[in-house]
């Protein structure tokens, strides 16, 4: 027990470090904004004010924006782990002409940074008339090639060959076997992929900024980008802002945290 002190002192020092900039956030978003950035720094806000989230509400329309990044990152993340897990499903236990080189091409995809074709998108999607935000902000998280690999790595670890062919010779079709059968069995890798991919859609910032030029249709952080750049830098209003833009996130965490540990245990049963 004495041998793992310096390790939980260590691991309670790095999660006060990732803490301090949240509580620094939520502190600061009670204060006055002359008292944002005072001396000494306080935790506590004194005096305490809810101004900032009624400015917010009601000269900003934060919850379109709320509402928009919300709805984008959902419908990116759903569409993004079915089309994965397929994918990988596909590369992991099926033969067909050109796997490797296919498979070697999606993988080295990865070291292609997204700016690099953010202009090229961007030009397909208005040419082919699919510019509509509401389609194109969630075009590039369709098929990412990190969560194809991921999920291909755990399929070939994970689900034996036996379990299939059980399944074609009592004569379920392949996408029964995989609905029925690889799905149940992926749900902790999915639940991984999903918070993953939530994260990257609903924090992207690049492709809206390039996307969108109507202000009504901007997502959230593009919303709090122009309080931040505004004359007035209005850091009072931007914290309100990020203190609420956490939610989705730790929302979905703490629902998909509950079906990973499903998962985990109905296959620890299973084994």
């Amino acid at each position: 027990m004495r041998t793992r002190v310096p390790l939980y002192g260590v691991l309670v020092l790095l999660s006060l470090a990732f803490l301090a900039p949240l509580l620094w956030a939520l502190s600061g978003s009670f204060k006055p904004r002359g008292d944002i950035f005072g001396y000494p720094p306080r935790l506590i806000p004194d005096p305490f004010t809810l101004d900032n989230y009624q400015r917010l509400f009601s000269g900003q329309p934060f919850w379109r924006w709320f509402l928009m990044s919300t709805v984008v990152a959902l419908t990116a993340t759903a569409v993004s782990v079915f089309v994965c897990a397929l994918a990988g499903y596909g590369f992991a236990k099926f033969r067909f002409a050109g796997k490797k080189l296919l498979f070697g091409v999606m993988f080295s995809s990865l070291s292609i940074p997204f700016a690099v074709i953010l202009v090229p998108l961007f030009v397909v999607l208005v040419k082919t008339g699919l510019g509509s935000p509401w389609f194109a902000l969630i075009v590039p998280w369709v098929a990412p090639a990190f969560g194809i690999f991921m999920m291909q790595q755990y399929i070939v670890q994970s689900i034996p060959d036996s379990v299939l062919e059980a399944a074609r010779i009592d004569g379920a079709s392949e996408f029964g076997i995989f609905r029925t059968i690889v799905l149940p069995l992926l749900r902790p890798a999915l639940g991984a992929l999903a918070v993953w991919q939530f994260l990257q859609s609903y924090n992207s910032f690049l492709w809206p900024l390039v996307l969108v030029s109507d202000s009504s249709q901007y997502t959230l952080p593009l919303g709090l980008q122009t309080l931040f750049v505004s004359e007035q830098r209005q850091y009072d209003l931007v914290l309100a802002g990020a203190v609420l833009a956490v939610v989705p996130a730790v929302a979905l965490f703490v629902v998909l945290r509950k079906q990973l540990l499903e998962g985990l245990s109905t296959g620890a049963v299973k084994g």
